[in-house]
């Protein structure tokens, strides 16, 4: 017979099945990251929630359904954090200085999305693809991007005619790379990029690069 704290925890998740829902994510979401794609167990995310099997395809389809989600949700959640810029009391440079510096400190929190997002590269998208959810979810941030870029050649702080993708791309890369090579990145070169003292450093850097990039202090002068 169930123990009656064990009753009442799963009166409660039926109650509340948003809740549920959102404490299945969240442990799904590491457990692929540790083990991928395939060597995920849907039995063990249930065992780690507290719930069953059953369950877990009751509210997600499956073990493919469930991934997915858990990439709609780490995008989401990154995407969510670029919405909190206000571009409209900010100016240009400060602006995208900001966003590249929100992107690092999401990526330094999150690096189960890191890890999400590598996996999902070695599967060539193929589950991102299914998902309508994501079909539009890059089209916030390009925007974002976008009103920067025009409000900067409106005001003449930059002067180089970049392209928004560009951009987002160089931002992400340099935040990415530092997370996602870090193993391989310190064998070779005996530098953990993710210590402490290199943190502040990086940061400024990622921000640094971008406005020197689209205010043209990096641009080559012709020879004399």
């Amino acid at each position: 017979m169930p123990s009656q704290p064990a009753t009442r925890a799963a009166g409660e998740r039926q109650r509340d099945p948003d809740r549920t829902k959102a404490e299945i994510l969240a442990v799904a979401q590491r457990e692929f990251a540790r083990h991928g794609y395939a060597g995920a167990r849907v039995d063990e995310i249930a065992d780690l929630t507290r719930t069953t099997k059953r369950m877990i395809y009751y509210y997600f389809g499956g073990k493919e359904q469930l991934y997915i989600a858990a990439l709609e949700n780490a995008y989401s959640e990154v995407r969510a954090v670029e919405r909190t810029l206000d571009v409209e009391h900010l100016a240009p440079i400060e602006a995208i200085r900001t966003l590249a510096e929100l992107t690092f400190d999401h990526h330094d929190a999150h690096r189960d999305f890191i890890k999400l997002v590598s996996i999902e590269n070695i599967h060539q998208a193929e589950h991102i693809r299914k998902s309508e959810a994501l079909a539009n979810l890059g089209t916030p941030v390009l925007d974002v991007i976008s009103q920067i870029l025009d409000a900067g050649q409106a005001s003449g702080d930059f002067v180089t005619e970049a392209d928004a993708v560009d951009v987002h791309m160089m931002i992400s890369s340099f935040c990415f790379f530092r997370i996602a090579n870090q193993h391989t990145f310190g064998a070779l070169f005996g530098r953990d990029l993710t210590a402490p003292e290199h943190r502040d450093r990086h940061r400024t850097m990622i921000g640094e690069m971008v406005v020197a990039y689209l205010t043209g202090a990096g641009e080559r002068t012709p020879s004399s």
